[in-house]
């Protein structure tokens, strides 16, 4: 029971600012088109690497979601610069991961997450603007594949929801929900002080997290839960924001990908700002902030102290919130219908992690000459495609959205 009122007293103290953040991500979706965010992205100075990066920090895009946007606006015409920007700050955070930070780590780190998020964006989109002197020698205009937005205001706001309590939990899901059962997990079986020898070295703490952090993927939001446990058990502040930071914001996939579409020292650059900027702010954070900006209460101790009870407001959004997930679940598994034609062919994706690869790939496949349906399965990363179609035009399309495919 100490788990489940742990875990519920998480989800309480997240889920208004959870939904609170979907909705403004859809508001961002549905009213304001993409053209008008990735105007002005050509060029290498900084002005341009702040505007990418300023573009990046509020979006609320998973480091998986956020290549195939950057790879469009590099092949449409971006910077390497500004898309290196835009890739860096924009798995870090988002409006629904700000709110969220705000909820269960505080406004100290709420404030600093985005800040944290520009200043390493910028600072890694000027180191590759310095040292690809390609970009320097013309200015392009960007021209992004633009999607029309809905006529009339109760269809952008329809969209709005669509996007934030259909497309976007079905994004993050999956994420939210593991962060917050490995959150409960450690608060409640790993014993209070269980990483006081770590937390007594934030540098060795810091760099401990980055090996694990770097490899694995963990979404902006599903990191949060997390990284309040482990500060908790004894872990510094800085090295929880060192993992809130480096883990949805860096990922072998990510790394292997824009070597192959921006060239390795572009890459190389992108991995060292994050590790770079991660430990800056996590060394601020511990060594030079002061400590009672980032005290936290245990959820489990506050669960016990309130008993069986729940504020109503915050347990109504948790329902409405679990109900997201479980309809997020079925249509994420649910069968997929089969395409039945003598003509169809199967194609094995690489690189697809959520809903938004799944209907990027989608879309990249349907705009091939000659293809008449195409059903992609998140699940088994496998597309069926009927119709007289080209297979290596098939194969171009799908690498040009920023994905494998064999």
């Amino acid at each position: 029971m100490e788990l489940l009122h742990s875990l519920l007293y998480m989800l309480n103290g997240m889920s208004p600012y959870i939904l609170l953040g979907f909705l403004l991500a859809g508001v961002m979706h549905a009213f304001i088109p993409r053209r008008s965010l990735s105007r002005h992205l050509s060029g290498t100075d900084w002005k341009t690497v702040l505007k990418a990066a300023a573009i990046g920090v509020p979006l609320p895009l998973c480091s998986c979601g956020v290549l195939p946007t950057a790879i469009g606006m590099r092949r449409s015409g971006a910077s390497r610069a500004a898309s290196t920007s835009f890739l860096v700050a924009t798995p870090q955070t988002g409006v629904d991961s700000i709110a969220a930070t705000w909820s269960l780590l505080g406004p100290a780190f709420a404030v600093i997450r985005p800040v944290a998020a520009l200043v390493t964006a910028a600072f890694g989109g000027v180191a590759v603007g310095y040292t690809e002197k390609d970009d320097s020698l013309k200015q392009r205009d960007v021209k992004m594949d633009d999607e029309p937005l809905e006529p009339g205001f109760f269809n952008k706001l329809k969209a709005a929801l669509k996007y934030g309590f259909v497309d976007l939990v079905g994004s993050i899901g999956a994420w939210l929900t593991v962060g917050l059962i490995v959150a409960a997990i450690i608060t409640v079986y790993v014993p209070s002080g269980f990483f006081s020898i770590l937390g007594n070295n934030p540098a060795l703490s810091m760099i401990a997290v980055l090996i694990i952090a770097i490899p694995m993927y963990v979404c902006a939001t599903g990191s949060i839960p997390i990284a309040m446990s482990l500060m908790l058990k004894g872990l510094s502040p800085g090295t929880a924001f060192v993992l809130i930071m480096a883990g949805p914001a860096a990922n072998f996939a990510s790394f292997t990908l824009i070597s192959r579409e921006m060239g390795r020292k572009a890459a190389t650059v992108y991995l060292a700002a994050i590790v770079i900027g991660a430990m800056a702010f996590g060394l601020t954070i511990d060594y030079l902030l002061p400590r009672s900006w980032f005290d936290l209460t245990d959820p489990s101790a506050m669960a016990a102290h309130s008993g069986h009870s729940f504020p109503l407001f915050s347990t109504l959004c948790s329902a409405v919130l679990i109900v997201l997930l479980l309809i997020s679940l079925y249509n994420r598994f649910k069968p997929t219908k089969k395409i039945s034609s003598i003509m169809a062919k199967e194609y094995v994706i690489k690189g697809m992690n959520c809903p938004h690869c799944q209907a990027a790939v989608t879309k990249s496949i349907a705009g091939v000459a000659g293809v008449d349906n195409v059903v992609v399965n998140l699940q088994t990363g496998i597309a069926t495609v009927d119709g007289a179609h080209d297979a290596e035009a098939l194969k171009a399309a799908v690498r040009e959205a920023g994905f494998d495919v064999v």
